[in-house]
């Protein structure tokens, strides 16, 4: 049986490619640098290939008609962003943003079809990647489906820290050196705006989060453990937040032609309000 390849996390496409076909792939790829608050797609682009984030965070969302944010995912490094491109060579179904300056990795559509054309046999591999991946999206539905508020919000917080957090001096707590905004989290934990206020301002008072300036922010992670209802657990590997966008489908296994690579870069700039409430912005 062939070694699969350890450079990718768990759950994507390529991480079911044996490691010699994963080299192969991200030979004389070409490296995307991002600077902080700079956008690697936007909802819509061109899926002209994937890219392996090598360094960095980064913030997969979408954005409703009315310009409401979700955030579907935090991604930090090991993690392939635009991998369903690979397959139906669709537009990109979400954006992707920089959190942090990030460095990636961009694999062409046109090389992985190569790998497929040289060796067939990893369609077999591929599928059942595919299957393991939607097995793993049934089974967090079911288990978010049960989640509450506060459980969504805790889970949500311990994303950020898990890619923003850095340790302290004291143990169980961790520092983010981020600017937090309530609606981040609030889209990330798919709740309203008003409910992740109201749960991070019980959590102030109870010194669960204490901020020490508008982008400096310690979390006693055990407390928020307990929130999200993973204490004692791995919640660093994969962490069920909430219940995917409605109407997700699985993607198509047909194999149309592959198409030319052309990556894109833009900009864009997070802004809003911080964790701080507004009855403090106002005091």
């Amino acid at each position: 049986m062939p070694v699969r390849s350890a450079l990718f996390g768990s759950h994507n496409l390529l991480s079911g490619l044996p490691s010699e076909y994963s080299s192969r792939l991200l030979t004389n790829a070409p490296t995307i640098n991002l600077t902080k608050g700079q956008a690697l797609f936007q909802i819509g682009a061109a899926g002209d290939g994937c890219y392996w984030l090598k360094e960095g965070v980064l913030k997969v969302s979408i954005t409703s008609d009315k310009g409401a944010e979700r955030i579907l995912a935090i991604l930090g490094p090991g993690s392939i962003v635009g991998e369903l491109a690979m397959i139906d060579g669709l537009p990109r179904s979400a954006s992707v943003q920089a959190l942090k300056d990030s460095r990636l990795t961009f694999v062409s559509r046109s090389n992985f079809y190569e790998c497929l054309r040289d060796s067939p046999e990893l369609y077999a591999l591929l599928i059942d990647t595919l299957v393991a991946r939607l097995r793993h999206a049934d089974e967090e539905a079911a288990a978010a489906s049960f989640l509450s508020l506060k459980a969504r919000v805790a889970r949500a917080l311990l994303q950020f820290a898990k890619h923003l957090g850095e340790p302290t001096g004291t143990p169980d707590q961790l520092i983010i050196r981020h600017k937090l905004r309530q609606e981040d989290l609030a889209a990330l934990a798919d709740v309203a705006r008003e409910n992740a206020s109201r749960i991070l301002s019980e959590w102030r008072k109870r010194k669960i989060i204490i901020r020490q300036s508008p982008s400096v922010y310690v979390i006693r992670i055990s407390r928020v453990e307990r929130e999200a209802g993973v204490a004692g657990k791995d919640w660093r590997s994969d962490l069920i937040l909430s219940l995917p966008p409605a109407g997700a489908a699985p993607p198509s296994i047909s194999l149309p032609p592959p198409a030319a690579p052309a990556p894109s870069t833009a900009t864009a700039q997070s802004t809003g309000p911080s964790l701080q409430s507004k009855a403090e912005t106002e005091r």
